[in-house]
């Protein structure tokens, strides 16, 4: 069964940047990591306020670490060009501002389509009656007892009236939370929001290589620790709290406003956790695979992503159904489950099923 969107289941954010040399220390079991990069924020002239520049370079994509999974294997050379990227997740206040200027109505506002749902299911499943096809999207609902974490239909629901301002539902509210992440946002949204802004989507190799922040082959955006001094450094499913997926009575389960943690190398917050960060490229489980067998060790020059899609691992999709790449986790993982706070970790999703966990940012060429 498909787990997706279907019947069956702002402000700019107000930062101080200091330009110059800026300093990232990562204590590792053998070796520290001391990068020099220079924080960049856009001036309103050379790009829209509230973005910093990416100088662009040469970085080793992917992971062949023990915590890293097939899709991010293996490791490959790669170069990408300088570009501009906003510093936080596109907001509730930014995209309210997109939505009172055009009237636009997103993917969960809409009568679900019956042509973009038949694609995700097996074949020969049949339509639903007219009835079944109401607007929503799917929401993350958690479990009230611990629940064996191989699947995930006990924890997500598709709800009836939820949408960007009603992320859990047609009783919740973002009101007071117009610096949070947007979420329930499709592909097709974004991109709306992208040709209105007169920005992009970034690559997925953009994305990594800005969420790295200068660091080579680190396990996160901030180094190999987990944690710094006993603090998170994103956003992530809090387990001294509840474990996961187990919501209960005083348990806080959500996006956080954006800049509550460290900025990276690059002065970009939230690469990882929060919410997961719509990318351009199609996505192909073994893509990586097939670039390093297609280019060797040489360097790969602004890869585009593949022609089309392939996911042989999500068995409740047919192999070749379209997805499109999400990074960066949400405040859902943890180390016991999805570990997607890596900078090399991705996933594949319906470009129209928008979610509770996912959002997005954009960036702007030089």
């Amino acid at each position: 069964m498909k787990f997706g969107r279907r019947y069956i289941v702002g402000v700019t954010v107000g930062l101080v940047i200091a330009i110059g040399a800026y300093l990232i220390y990562s204590k590792q079991s053998d070796k520290q990591i001391v990068n020099e990069v220079k924080v960049v924020p856009s001036n309103g002239a050379n790009a829209p306020s509230g973005m910093v520049l990416i100088p662009g370079g040469e970085f080793l994509m992917g992971s062949d670490s023990k915590q890293s999974r097939l899709n991010e294997r293996p490791v490959h050379r790669v170069r990408v060009s300088g570009f501009w990227m906003d510093i936080t997740h596109v907001t509730n206040d930014q995209f309210a501002k997109f939505v009172n200027e055009t009237g636009y109505l997103t993917t969960a506002e809409q009568k679900p389509d019956w042509e973009t749902i038949r694609v995700q299911l097996p074949p020969g499943t049949p339509k639903p009656p007219e009835s079944a096809l109401v607007a929503g999207a799917m929401v993350f609902t958690g479990s009230s007892e611990v629940v064996l974490l191989d699947d995930y239909s006990q924890w997500w629901a598709y709800v009836p009236g939820a949408n960007w301002r009603h992320p859990t539902g047609p009783s919740s509210s973002i009101e007071g939370k117009g610096n949070h992440p947007v979420v329930q946002v499709s592909y097709e949204d974004v991109m709306a929001y992208a040709k209105w802004a007169g920005k992009r989507l970034p690559t997925e190799a953009e994305w990594e290589f800005a969420a790295r922040g200068g660091l080579t082959q680190a396990t996160y955006a901030w180094g190999d620790q987990l944690e710094r001094n006993g603090k998170p450094q994103a956003k992530m499913w809090d387990l001294k709290e509840s474990p996961f997926p187990v919501v209960s009575p005083g348990v806080t389960v959500g996006t956080s406003p954006v800049a509550s943690f460290p900025q990276n190398g690059y002065g970009l917050f939230d690469m990882t956790g929060n919410a997961w960060q719509w990318v351009s490229d199609w996505y192909r489980q073994d893509y990586f695979a097939i670039q390093a067998k297609t280019h060797g060790n040489n360097l790969i020059d602004n890869p585009q992503g593949p022609n089309d899609s392939f996911d042989s691992a999500d068995f409740s999709t047919p192999a070749n159904a379209p997805k499109r790449v999400i990074r960066g986790g949400s405040f859902l993982c943890n180390e016991n489950y999805c570990r997607s706070y890596r900078p090399s970790a991705r996933r594949g999703t319906d470009p129209f099923s928008p979610m509770s966990h996912i959002g997005f940012r954009l960036v702007k060429d030089l």
